[in-house]
């Protein structure tokens, strides 16, 4: 089977920067997405020493838009020292945003309409957008359509108390009124993963991303983020890795979506998170041309989904095969594997459904895709610990994933994103080196 980029144009990474993440709340609460966003480009520019006149699209992903500023990518391509004909437009594909962002702007790239791209997302989760209740709403509008005070103060007439009550967005499917967290429950029951094993993975998490920061791996992936706005304020590291944390201490947190019977606690999933994170995509001969050693190649990629109402987060059991078979690969030739850590239960319910019989059959595969060799897998802790910025961790992810390849020396490396609305993400890279 033909790779990705075998009709002669090979997608590759030059480069990429974060912020460091942020628990909803604290660190980067005064923070708005735009501003990371812009924080972060500008900052990969001068790193790069890239020239922003070559330039030729900016697509960034986010989950939870602003409604003063939906388009979020063209915010950030408005930045000063960008050309103001810079293409740019937001995606959603809500957690895997950032990888729908970087996939859009590949396909350009491999099509010929573009060579260099920057690509990526991010998320506050700490200014969600709070919207007022319907007969609120009703009165208001009625009011500004009013031609005298009168009439506007008659507006409010009818206004409960009721009504008064702010609306905020949930992280809920709107088809099943089911929350993240309750299909998480859901499977690591029909999954029976058992609560010691979903905290000695979160434990594993938080003492990888906190090896990986302390010996610089990590660290080198980050900007020191200034804050606005008096900018005396700053983050050089994610507030959320916990280096004190014991698997007895996880042990003893209560379930949170269902208190008699879970197993899914604060601990063993990710944070709501502030954060934003960006990769320069370029054509290889473009890369070359310029001076730029490429990190990794975009080898493949694939989307699936199913029905949310089933398996919320378990449809990265379905693109990985598709994108192996892309790339023309099996795991066995898989040297690294990032998976993105919504819940320990939704991770492990992955790693189940790779050796599982019957999904390899939903994927149209004889044989299941295989087992994943734990000392493979998210080599620096994951989102568990990190932190998850719905917009952003998708290019947390790939850029992660290229650079450890490149530091080990492997050859190929998978990630895989779960998401809501039953979706699911996989890509393999090829390392440059």
């Amino acid at each position: 089977m033909e790779s990705y980029s075998s009709g002669g144009r090979r997608v590759a990474i030059v480069g990429g920067l974060r912020t460091p993440f942020a628990k909803a709340g604290s660190a980067l609460k005064a923070m708005t997405t735009e501003q990371m966003g812009r924080a972060v480009v500008a900052e990969l520019l001068e790193r790069t020493t890239l020239d922003p006149r070559e330039i030729d699209l900016l697509v960034f992903g986010t989950v939870v838009p602003s409604v003063l500023a939906p388009n979020l990518a063209r915010e950030v391509a408005l930045l000063p020292m960008l050309p103001k004909g810079i293409q740019a437009y937001t995606v959603g594909r809500a957690c895997a945003s950032a990888n729908q962002a970087i996939t859009d702007a590949a396909d350009q790239i491999v099509l010929g309409h573009a060579d260099v791209a920057i690509a990526g997302g991010a998320e506050s989760l700490s200014n969600v957008p709070i919207l007022h209740s319907r007969g609120f709403s009703d009165a208001l509008m009625k009011a500004s359509r009013a031609r005298s005070l009168g009439g506007r103060v008659g507006a409010f007439a009818g206004v409960r108390a009721r009504d008064l009550v702010p609306v905020t967005p949930a992280i809920a499917e709107p088809s099943t009124g089911e929350t993240m967290g309750q299909s998480a429950e859901k499977m690591a029951k029909l999954n029976h993963i058992p609560r010691e094993e979903q905290d000695q993975f979160a434990l594993r998490s938080h003492r990888l991303a906190a090896a990986g920061t302390q010996d610089g791996r990590l660290a080198a992936e980050m900007m020191t983020l200034y804050v606005p706005p008096k900018y005396d304020t700053w983050l050089s590291a994610d507030n959320g890795v916990r280096t004190d944390t014991s698997l007895e201490q996880l042990a003893a947190l209560k379930p949170v979506f269902d208190r008699r019977y879970g197993t899914v606690t604060a601990g063993n999933s990710s944070p709501l998170t502030d954060g934003a994170a960006a990769v320069i995509l370029m054509s290889e001969a473009k890369a070359r041309a310029l001076g730029y050693a490429p990190l990794a190649f975009v080898r493949s990629y694939a989307y699936a989904a199913l029905d949310p109402g089933e398996q919320l987060l378990q449809a990265p059991v379905l693109a990985a095969p598709t994108a192996l078979a892309r790339a023309g690969l099996a795991l066995a030739n898989i040297d690294l594997v990032e998976m993105h850590e919504a819940f320990a239960a939704q991770v492990l319910s992955n790693l189940n459904g790779f050796e599982s019989q019957a999904w390899a059959e939903r994927a149209g595969l004889s044989h299941p895709v295989g087992e994943v060799d734990r000392s493979r897998l998210n080599v620096m802790g994951g989102s568990i610990a990190i932190g998850h910025p719905f917009g952003a961790t998708g290019a947390r992810i790939t850029m992660t994933l290229a650079h450890e390849l490149k530091r080990r020396g492997g050859q190929f490396g998978m990630m895989t994103v779960c998401s809501a609305g039953g979706m699911g993400f996989a890509m393999v890279l090829e390392n440059a080196s």
